[in-house]
């Protein structure tokens, strides 16, 4: 009887061993964006698609992970961001926020996701802070920034005889770091910035700002803001004729749904630096058509395609360390490995957070040379990877000064 028992009692903790070993890691993403202001459509409910279908097609199930992805309205206020991610963070189990759009907001959450030891991957937001002064252990930038626009679009368009510029800048983080990094490649390449106006967020009425312009006489009229903004200075910029009267916008944060609310008649002619297209490559296609297909008939944003892309790299580094918990180690994680994924294709995580990969430069198509809806860009060049992003010699982020 005693064997017997003592047979039993092993028996009992060698299945406990067995089935606690194969409990799955658990693993909680937030994608924190604008659901329903003027980021909605580069962002909303298309980057949580885009975060699901990360988790889907990484088979996070099959290799010992249990993924669950939340979503909130950020309304593009830094004090509503902070408060959602220290909600998720101490009381919901949150491990790693994704997308962010909007600056201010995501400068916030990168503090508070360091204070927390957790993981923040920004696709959304484009301040170049966020690997600069402002870099954290536990932040990744990964879609874009304003450094890689402006030395895009701005450097091009200067290289083409656009060599004085007046910006309309939207007045937060986004719109004055984006007028900084581009003012920074106009003279450097021997061009000139003749004035700047600060304009609210989710401003209606830009024409105050654009009569400015027109009498500053600038031969490029920037537009440091983004998202629906950017679409109404747009329009706006064409009823009062600013460039029939021989001034040429250089929209320095164009995406797709943007041009697709402006339509080609109004964007045609647009250059703009991206990180990604839809229709430049099958592996881009075909997600565009999954994408489409749950998104009604709507192609995916640079945006929505780096959420996918820097949730996959996530859960590859969360799967080596069979743990989400430490925020640090596993952004650390996602620095040694190299990235490789359907959209982005292979590159790195540099030391200060910043993914690198290839940028390219685009031009709107005329209605004519457009074959169907969405089909909207013609690539005029790639930035390669070494290039596209601020050099670490330049670098003001304080884990580089310490590496």
């Amino acid at each position: 009887m005693r064997l017997a028992a003592i047979f039993l009692a092993a028996s009992s903790l060698v299945g406990i061993g067995a089935a606690q070993a194969a409990d799955p890691v658990p693993v909680k993403i937030g994608v924190l964006n604008d659901q329903s202001g003027l980021y909605a459509d580069l962002g909303g409910q298309g980057s949580v698609w885009a975060a699901k279908k990360a988790v889907e097609d990484f088979g996070a199930a099959a290799k010992g992970l249990k993924v669950d992805v939340i979503f909130a309205d950020h309304q593009n206020k830094a004090d509503v961001g902070t408060s959602i991610a220290r909600q998720w963070y101490d009381i919901d189990g949150v491990d790693m926020i994704v997308d962010t759009p909007n600056s201010g907001v995501a400068l916030a959450v990168s503090g508070v996701t360091k204070e927390k030891n957790k993981v923040f991957i920004n696709s959304g937001a484009a301040t170049s802070d966020l690997t600069g002064k402002a870099c954290t252990p536990n932040t990744v930038h990964w879609t874009y920034d304003t450094w890689a626009l402006a030395n895009g679009t701005g450097k091009a368009i200067v290289k083409n005889g656009g060599d004085t510029w007046f910006f309309l800048t939207a007045d937060y983080a986004f719109g004055h770091a984006l007028e900084r990094d581009t003012s920074k490649v106009v003279t450097e390449n021997g061009g000139k910035v003749v004035g700047s106006v600060k304009v609210p967020l989710n401003n209606a009425d830009f024409s105050s700002f654009l009569l400015q312009a027109q009498s500053s006489k600038a031969k490029i009229v920037g537009l440091a803001n983004a998202g629906g903004d950017t679409i109404n200075s747009i329009k706006q910029a064409s009823e009062y004729g600013i460039v029939d009267g021989g001034q040429k916008l250089a929209g320095l944060l164009i995406f797709l749904t943007d041009v697709h609310s402006l339509g080609l008649k109004t964007a045609q002619g647009l250059n703009l630096t991206g990180a990604w297209y839809w229709d430049q490559t099958d592996a881009n296609r075909k997600f565009a058509d999954e994408f489409a297909k749950a998104n009604g008939g709507k192609r995916p944003t640079m945006v929505q395609a780096g959420v996918y892309s820097g949730v996959l790299h996530y859960l590859k580094a969360v799967e080596a360390l069979k743990s989400a918990k430490d925020g640090a180690a596993v952004v650390a994680e996602m620095k040694k490995l190299p990235t490789d994924d359907p959209l982005f294709g292979k590159g790195e995580v540099r030391i200060d957070g910043r993914h690198i990969h290839p940028m390219f430069l685009y031009e709107v198509k005329k209605p004519s040379e457009s074959k169907g809806p969405w089909d909207y860009y013609t690539l005029k060049a790639t930035i390669p990877a070494n290039e596209a992003f601020r050099p670490l010699s330049e670098s003001d982020c304080p884990l580089v000064k310490k590496g």
